[in-house]
């Protein structure tokens, strides 16, 4: 069996507009590092190793990042997974414990991006070459390619399918939007702060029709961290009182099931969330129905639709009406993204999936402050990058 793990301490960097502070990764990552070991109360000598995620940095930048924590000599892994690379690397570290390899191992996830869209992915400037070839080809095959971002491209067109299978309106998309801004107004962490009206949202540049500027998850500057230990590091040290428990963590890629349709909605990776969800609802002996809040990967507002589909929390096709209705709000059956989400706390590809298990943390100690769930006592992240890897991760308080 398993060793049970736990999160023990979190941290986080704001996160930023590129440019906007004259700061290196290792800068940033050292910051979230040091949070993320006081919030646990313990020495950086006691990291037995350290995976780190990034996209956008050198070979080895997970060294010169962990660097400023300390020189022990640990183990360090580079880890590169696109928008999935944060959870990525907090699944590894969670492997090494319930293996029992470690008693304390640090997860760290950082990136220094440039202002504007998006690209393609890296080498897309041979784009045969891509590794997102394929799935920009399933794409263009049907819609054909566009002078627009290219995420938002393959993004948008999912949108634009659901919209035609299950007559799912840009209004409902927006509503996305709206909630995941309205709620960053809380998170004095977020990028962006400000709320928005419906209007507003779909008002805001078209970026790839439907989806508009407000509906789409901006380049970030910033850096998060966990410190993952065991039952025994955790009664060694006095940690119960803080310690959030990692019930299930099952990570997915992609299967026929994603090409073979044509379909944007599959190839961006609504069937690799679906797998990943019922692997850790196996897992974990819970479901859906037994979650208070919900960090997800709303890189686009067509991807939060897709992503309650692909979690059980509606039927497919009936996500629209189902934040139409309030559900996933506060005061609704589940609170999704109290953080503000990709969309308006910001998007470092390495930090984001970091960050979600930050917020999930905070809301299950109940230290969450004005976007606080209350009695929240069960929490669901999930993380996904085109390429493609879903982390699906569900974690419980007490």
């Amino acid at each position: 069996m398993p060793e049970k793990t736990y999160l023990v301490g979190v941290g986080m960097t704001n996160f930023e507009k590129p440019e906007t502070r004259d700061w290196q990764y290792w800068d940033m990552a050292r910051e979230a590092g040091q949070a993320a070991l006081a919030d646990a109360g313990i020495d950086y000598g006691l990291v037995e190793q350290a995976p780190v995620g990034f996209c956008q940095q050198q070979s080895t930048a997970g060294q010169r990042a962990v660097y400023e924590l300390g020189l022990s000599g640990i183990p360090v892994y580079n880890v590169n997974n696109n928008c999935a690379t944060g959870s990525s690397a907090l699944m590894m570290a969670r492997q090494f414990v319930a293996g029992g390899l470690n008693d304390c191992v640090l997860a760290l996830g950082f990136e220094k991006m440039s202002r504007g869209a998006l690209g393609a992915g890296a080498g897309a400037g041979d784009f045969a070459a891509s590794p997102l070839a394929r799935h920009y080809g399933v794409m263009a095959a049907r819609h054909g390619f566009e002078r627009t971002p290219p995420t938002a491209q393959i993004f948008g067109n999912a949108a634009r399918e659901h919209m035609e299978r299950y007559g799912t309106t840009a209004e409902q998309l927006a509503l996305v939007g709206v909630k995941n801004h309205r709620h960053s107004a809380d998170n004095p962490r977020a990028q962006f702060r400000d709320s928005y009206t419906l209007d507003e949202v779909l008002a805001s540049r078209t970026v790839h029709a439907p989806l508009t500027k407000l509906q789409c998850s901006p380049t970030s500057d910033g850096a998060a961290a966990a410190v993952v230990a065991s039952e025994r590091f955790v009664e060694r040290h006095g940690l119960r009182g803080r310690a959030v428990e990692i019930l299930g963590q099952a990570m997915t890629t992609d299967t026929e099931e994603s090409f073979g349709s044509g379909s944007s909605i599959d190839v961006v990776g609504k069937p690799m969330s679906r797998a990943a969800a019922r692997a850790v609802f196996e897992q974990s002996g819970l479901g859906i129905e037994d979650v208070d809040v919900v960090e997800l990967h709303d890189c686009f507002s067509i991807n939060e639709l897709l992503t309650y589909e692909a979690l059980g929390m509606c039927a497919d096709g009936e996500s629209g009406k189902l934040i139409a209705e309030g559900a996933t709000g506060h005061g609704g059956r589940w609170v999704v993204n109290p953080s503000g989400g990709l969309i308006s706390k910001g998007h470092p590809l390495g930090a984001t999936g970091l960050a979600q298990c930050a917020e999930l943390v905070w809301q299950l100690r109940g230290t969450a402050g004005e976007r606080q769930v209350p009695g929240a006592r069960v929490g669901l992240a999930h993380n996904i990058g085109l390429g493609g890897a879903a982390v699906v991760t569900m974690l419980r308080r007490g």
